[in-house]
């Protein structure tokens, strides 16, 4: 093989010194007529296909031809200049060199068209997306289209060794143990990779939502494949691992279909029966018509005896889950509330203790008031 190069060679040198200007007309006007032709084929051929190939059914094969439309252009140049070089007196393209950069160049194209193919607005990311039921923010999709874009021009670059003649075998063979010694110096870079994996496919929260886990709560602000970026609700950011929030238990507050509100209301034990009835319906009537509270689960009920009070349990939930807008319902029935005591002469209990003495004559009890009073007696 490296004799046939060399007799190749030596024909190229011996041509080139019997040059002739009228051996060159030929080959130019080859050259001249393939990059009008690159025009042509620009302005109206590839237009007229694209937009033949836009009444089918599918956008796959639009897709692929607008992914291929700039590597077509460099094409034709490339092989009007590969043809032209052809007709030339001496045999340039058997040139060893000039035969492996020729096919190095087309399969340069190719990757750079699959390149194109594989970005994250491509048809087939956007199938995957519908199949999937992605939303917007869902950071699967470009991933995947990352992913994919790597393999592209690994496979590129190793075809183009290979096309060169380089042993490529004993390259890949290093780059797995250097790919071992690299997983193990940075396993916790890895952890966060897989982290970030498990996140964008599982989607326990999304941009702009409102999470709490043991480690952080506050609104998302940011999801990439090494952290995820936090706003707290002290206006600061926290940048947490993905490993970290991969391994915990998350709360999506922004999932909620509604808000609770719960609460329980002490009253006095000098409250009636029928005062403790009529607090109890009227707080539920006034729930069971309230246009921001959800009526499908409404609990008013005396719920206990407590050491200093008589409790009613109280249990509904929002319409909204606004925070702002929580507020805002929570204390307007908190004021109709302590409107509807007022009304019924009920007040609110407060934690107290009663002291009874005993004398020391006599084994009576004394209530806290009598008691009282006979100790300032004494004192006097």
């Amino acid at each position: 093989m490296n004799s046939y190069y060399a007799r190749q060679w030596e024909r190229f040198v011996q041509s080139f010194e019997r040059f002739n200007w009228q051996d060159y007309l030929i080959p130019v006007a080859i050259f001249i007529i393939f990059l009008v032709f690159r025009k042509v084929f620009t302005k109206y051929i590839f237009k007229l296909i694209l937009r033949l190939a836009k009444k089918s059914k599918t956008d796959v094969l639009t897709n692929l031809l607008l992914s291929f439309e700039k590597p077509l252009r460099a094409f034709w140049i490339i092989l009007g200049t590969y043809l032209a070089l052809m007709a030339l007196p001496f045999p340039v393209t058997a040139v060893a060199f000039v035969d492996h950069l020729y096919r190095s160049l087309l399969i340069l194209l190719l990757g750079w068209g699959f390149f194109n193919y594989t970005a994250a607005h491509s048809t087939i990311f956007l199938t995957i997306a519908k199949w999937m039921d992605l939303d917007e923010n869902s950071m699967v999709i470009p991933f995947l289209s990352k992913m994919l874009r790597f393999i592209v021009v690994a496979l590129t670059i190793l075809i183009i060794l290979a096309e060169w003649e380089f042993k490529i075998g004993g390259f890949i063979a290093g780059l797995g143990l250097g790919g071992l010694a690299f997983a193990l110096a940075a396993q916790d870079t890895i952890g966060n990779f897989f982290g970030g994996v498990i996140i964008v496919t599982e989607k326990p929260f999304s941009k702009g939502d409102w999470i709490q886990t043991p480690t952080v709560e506050g609104v998302v602000e940011d999801i990439t494949f090494r952290s995820t970026r936090v706003r707290t609700f002290a206006d600061s950011v926290v940048t947490v691992p993905n490993s970290t929030l991969a391994s915990e238990p998350i709360t999506n507050w922004s999932q909620m279909r509604k808000r609770r509100i719960t609460f329980n209301l002490g009253l006095e034990y000098a409250t009636t029966k029928e005062q403790l009835q009529s607090v109890r319906t009227k707080i539920e009537a006034y729930l069971r018509q309230h246009d921001q509270v959800d009526q499908e689960v409404i609990m008013v009920h005396f719920s206990e005896f407590n050491s200093s009070s008589l409790d009613i349990f109280i249990y509904f939930f929002t319409n909204t889950i606004v925070w702002s807008e929580w507020y805002v319902v929570k204390e307007e029935i908190n004021l109709k509330i302590i409107e509807i005591l007022e009304e019924e002469g009920v007040s609110v209990a407060f934690p107290s203790r009663s002291v009874y003495m005993k004398r020391e004559s006599e084994d009576e009890i004394l209530p806290p008031q009598k008691a009282l009073v006979e100790s300032k007696e004494k004192d006097q």
